[in-house]
């Protein structure tokens, strides 16, 4: 189903690429697209994780520079009996995850530093453990190479612009080619932000709770992180809105109740489900609502919090 979903979201990807083709060079433009998307596909396939963790200034580290860090990614990879991904830190102030990579033997966790500094230890474990959840049911593949596709598509509606404003109505649509361009560049991020199922985060909620072990400590780092995604914004996501589906909680600003264009589904919903699973796990019930403002803590942030099984 998970390659089908990819196929499928790709063929759609393609048409669109296509279509904006069209509206740049006719047939012949329509012709070309596709041949670039065909080796695009192809290329991103291979390459489309380093993309985005350049996109976002991603810088990996190794047990000697990042040995907390490190040791948690590594502990709950073997937990999930998942090859040992690369650890990546975003230097960016709002607290977020993503993971990318092709497949479990080619992946990455990333982290930015305002995750670091405000979520406890517990809270950061279910975070990566939320992330390896993605890596292991296999949806990095579709999320990274949608984002790069998506914002290629994006990237050459501009572009275009250049090219179709001085047509006549004989030879191509023009400037009303040009202003459906316009149009078009911000619905391709919006396109990939429908296509990508929102039931894959509580997939990896539920996978994530059962590989660290209490869904609680997801459940309040998902609190901590919608609260801060409100209040400090990520430039560079503002800059790739197409890339907003891979973080753990949406990175952009006025998201809220589950709706047709959301990317993730409501905060308040996926903690719901993991106060379930806690109950049916035997964990303990109950935790802060979304409302609340956190400070930062624990052992990141230098608010002293209790250290669980990780420290």
């Amino acid at each position: 189903m998970n390659y089908f979903r990819t196929a499928l979201l790709l063929a759609g990807l393609t048409a669109l690429f296509m279509g904006v083709g069209f509206l740049i060079g006719g047939k012949g433009g329509a012709l070309i697209a596709l041949v670039i998307a065909a080796g695009m596909n192809l290329f991103t396939y291979w390459n489309s994780d380093r993309m985005v963790l350049s996109m976002y200034g991603a810088h990996q580290v190794d047990q000697r520079s990042a040995p907390d860090l490190y040791n948690i990614v590594a502990e709950l990879a073997s937990r999930a009996q998942l090859p040992m991904p690369r650890v990546f830190i975003m230097d960016e102030a709002q607290p977020n995850a993503f993971a990318t990579g092709r497949n479990p033997d080619n992946a990455a966790v990333a982290v930015t530093v305002g995750l670091m500094q405000q979520l406890s230890r517990d809270e950061l474990a279910g975070v990566i453990a939320h992330e390896l959840a993605h890596i292991k049911n296999h949806d990095t593949l579709t999320m990274t190479i949608t984002a790069t596709i998506a914002g290629a598509i994006s990237m050459i509606a501009q572009f275009g612009m250049f090219f179709t404003g001085h047509r006549d109505s004989q030879s191509g649509p023009g400037i009303v080619g040009s202003i459906l361009m316009m149009i078009l560049a911000p619905f391709a991020a919006m396109l990939v932000q429908m296509a990508i199922s929102r039931t894959r985060e509580y997939a990896a909620d539920n996978l994530g709770a059962r590989i660290c072990g209490n869904p609680m400590s997801l459940a309040s780092a998902l609190s901590r992180i919608e609260n801060a995604a409100h209040q400090v914004p990520n430039y560079d996501a503002e800059r790739n809105p197409a890339t907003a589906h891979m973080f753990i909680i949406n990175p952009l600003t006025g998201q809220g109740m589950d709706n047709l264009f959301a990317t993730h589904p409501s905060t308040e919903n996926r903690i719901a489900a993991l106060q379930a699973l806690a109950a049916q796990m035997g964990g303990q019930a109950g935790m802060p609502s979304t409302g609340r403002s956190y400070p930062p803590r624990g052992p990141w942030g230098g608010g002293g919090a209790k250290r669980g099984p990780w420290g």
